[in-house]
């Protein structure tokens, strides 16, 4: 198998660019280490190649989705749930879907920059109400390097001192919008805790990047690096200091080990050229995104890994779990007929609605968050969902241009984003009759939601109409029921896919350690969300890399010590 161009091992490989593998590049080229790392996309910096100041009309489709750009033709993620000559298949009776970004930086590039820590319940829910598993590490734990991801990266909020919704480092957040003002309104009518959001967008300059200008073209990249992705935040540091290489456009095959069953590097394929390829490394990081690295660590099969890689517990791909999701509309009609005015703000809600209820006086045990859309967005293709489905909408000439005018920014919706409990029926495997392009086996999956999650669900669209209702409007379309399990999304649609190589305090139940390091495979770590125990209520992306951080400290202390 020929080599990486290189005539020593690096001391670490990386398999994957986005939040977890961005972080260890970074942290690790900053402590010394001399760093390769391989992305199964091309390369991609949102500060060259960004379309956020493009406008919808100078695209025929008027900013429409494509075959590699799902949520629209200027959208920053290059991938999608479908990916040509990458399959993955589900079990009978399942629908699980599987969001993959092909490009450096993975999700990060387009991500909604919600960036919320895991409160101190969020790490010990099974000792609060017997369900799921208690974390092998604390809060407290955490914390150091939450605050070291705040001023490295940049996040804006308020300090609510909150019990489970931590206060972080926080710059200055933006006023709500007028649409934002009505929904705090309702909020507080309803005695629902609103408060300003936590993103990872810039209000004031740090490390050289400056402030949000109010594009508000966020999912797009960010041209002048206000908001954070891996790429611009993560790497390219990185990359100054001259210590790492990126190998773009090759796709991981296998971790590599030796008659010790230590690991040697990474084989891959050059995408470009077909050909086989392996990067030789001391440490090996798996950041490829939680299935992903799981896929991985199954492929990575030997006689003295019979069951994958890190896998002597039978834990690889199992308890993964995605976020609940529900959505809700309304028309709000004391927004109808509005003066045009100037809606300035992020890509992103201004507010949002934390959990603010005790589940022991609910039917269901975990929580969830609200996050907030509407306003006057750029209208492109889609614009306002068909005027055909607003009040009075529809008609020729002057009286639907009229009704378009009526009805801009007319609109609210809630989206509900909550916790699942991880459970048994819910696991990734290899498929035993499929492969990729290259004739990588593929991932099958079973899923499963169960009563907690749908009751929490019920919830959500209970709680959105009453919003609606207080805000006087009427819903947009039909309130989902029973026989809909009451419009949960399907397993996956959300992308906040965590577990299959989940961390403990025991190996017969766990593949890595509290530090993220197999129990297995002394010098194999992985750093994206395969190590999370649960899911919480909070997007996940920034404890992604407070642990990709706090991993990669300790990758290079042991490295320091002769340890690895």
């Amino acid at each position: 198998m020929p080599f990486l161009a290189r005539q020593t091992p690096y001391d670490v490989c990386i398999v994957g660019s986005g939040a977890g593998g961005g972080m260890a590049a970074y942290t690790l080229t900053q402590a010394g280490a001399n760093v390769v790392l391989l992305e199964a996309g091309p390369l991609w910096f949102a500060t060259e190649n960004s379309s956020m100041l493009q406008w919808p009309y100078q695209s025929p489709r008027r900013g429409a989705s494509t075959k590699e750009r799902g949520f629209g033709e200027f959208d920053a993620a290059l991938g999608g749930f479908e990916i040509e000559g990458e399959p993955y298949t589900r079990a009978q009776g399942t629908r699980f879907d599987w969001f993959r970004s092909r490009m450096l930086g993975g999700r990060t590039n387009h991500w909604g920059r919600i960036s919320l820590r895991f409160g101190p319940y969020d790490f010990r829910r099974k000792s609060l109400d017997g369900l799921g598993d208690d974390w092998p590490i604390t809060y407290d734990d955490v914390k150091p390097y939450y605050d070291r991801v705040d001023r490295l990266i940049g996040v804006f909020g308020s300090k609510e001192n909150l019990p489970n919704e931590p206060d972080g480092v926080f710059q200055p957040p933006p006023r709500p919008r007028c649409y934002e003002l009505v929904v705090k309104q309702a909020a507080d009518r309803l005695h629902v805790t609103c408060i300003p959001s936590r993103l990872s967008i810039l209000t004031r300059p740090l490390n050289g990047r400056p402030t949000c200008h109010y594009c508000g073209q966020c999912y797009r990249g960010c041209l002048t690096n206000s908001n954070f992705s891996s790429p611009a935040v993560l790497l390219k540091p990185a990359l100054a200091t001259g210590k790492l290489t990126i190998v773009p456009n090759a796709m991981a095959r296998e971790v590599t080990t030796d008659e010790r069953g230590r690991a040697t590097g990474v084989a891959y394929i050059d995408k470009t050229t077909g050909q086989d390829l392996h990067a030789r490394a001391r440490v090996v990081v798996m950041a490829a995104s939680a299935l992903e690295s799981a896929r991985l660590l199954f492929n990575s099969r030997s006689s003295r890994f019979p069951q994958g890689l890190a896998n002597s517990s039978g834990t690889v791909g199992k308890y993964i779990t995605d976020t609940t999701g529900s959505d809700m509309a309304g028309f709000i009609p004391r927004l109808a007929d509005g003066i045009p005015h100037n809606e300035d703000g992020v890509g992103g809600t201004h507010l949002y609605m934390p959990w603010w209820l005790d589940n022991k006086t609910l039917d269901f045990p975990r929580g969830y968050h609200i996050e907030v859309w509407g306003g006057r967005g750029v209208p492109s293709y889609g614009f306002m969902g068909g005027i055909q489905n607003h009040p009075g909408g529809g008609g020729y000439g002057q009286a639907l241009k009229d009704q378009y005018r009526r009805n801009y920014g007319a609109v609210v919706g809630f989206s509900g984003r909550g916790e699942m409990i991880p459970n048994d029926q819910s696991y990734c495997e290899l498929d035993p009759d499929t492969v990729d392009r290259w004739g990588i086996p593929v991932l099958r999956f079973h899923w499963k939601w169960t009563d907690h999650e749908v009751k929490q669900v019920k919830h959500m669209q209970d709680t959105f109409e009453a919003l609606i209702g207080a805000m006087g409007g009427t819903l947009m379309g039909k309130k989902p029921g029973p026989d809909a399990d009451y419009g949960i999304a399907a397993g996956g649609s959300i992308i906040h896919e965590l577990g299959a190589t989940r961390m403990g305090g025991d190996p017969s139940t766990s593949v890595l350690n509290p530090n993220c390091q197999a129990w297995d495979v002394k010098n194999l770590f992985v750093a994206d969300g395969g190590p999370f125990v649960s899911q919480a209520d909070k997007n996940p992306t920034w404890t992604i890399l407070a642990l990709s951080m706090r991993t990669s400290d300790y990758i290079a202390d042991q490295m320091k010590k002769g340890a690895l």
